[in-house]
């Protein structure tokens, strides 16, 4: 069996956000056994062949103004289509960044990704409030939790 592909592809503006960009793809690439690559990319990078090239998907945003990031809504926009067809049934994972509650983030990135018709392997994963510094590590497990379970075939 080959290599399966993980992409992260993470909004990260500030230098608490880049924490937990790469927390994600640490605890991804933390077991050098699973036959599992990570691309880490940004929105503003990331490309429907990125997409269509992965066997699973970590998104990131921050929240601004109760939705996803600019830069997270530009990816959907130049991925939608061309994935759409082709990639239905993709595990994903999310992780926000909230100040507030992330409700709303939430919702705008759920309405996009069910109408992809991609399927989310765990509860989505909001850092709100002031900062902590274990958001660092509930990213880390994220990222190992999509590994793993992409590496075993659970999904």
């Amino acid at each position: 069996m080959g290599k399966k592909k993980l992409l992260v592809v993470a909004h990260a503006p500030s230098e608490n956000t880049q924490r937990l960009f790469a927390a994600v793809g640490k605890g991804a690439k933390n077991d050098a056994q699973l036959s599992v690559t990570v691309d880490m990319l940004s929105p503003f990078n990331a490309q429907p062949e990125d997409v269509l090239a992965c066997d699973a998907i970590i998104l990131g945003t921050t929240e601004n103004l109760g939705y996803m990031s600019g830069a997270l809504k530009d990816f959907f926009d130049r991925c939608y289509y061309p994935v759409l067809e082709r990639k239905q049934g993709l595990p994903y994972g999310l992780f926000i960044r909230a100040v507030h509650d992330g409700t709303g983030t939430r919702r705008a990135v759920e309405g996009i990704t069910k109408g992809l018709r991609w399927r989310p392997v765990q509860q989505p994963l909001i850092c709100h409030g002031d900062w902590d510094d274990s958001f660092v590590e509930e990213c880390h497990d994220l990222g190992v939790a999509v590994a793993v379970g992409l590496d075993m075939g659970v999904f």
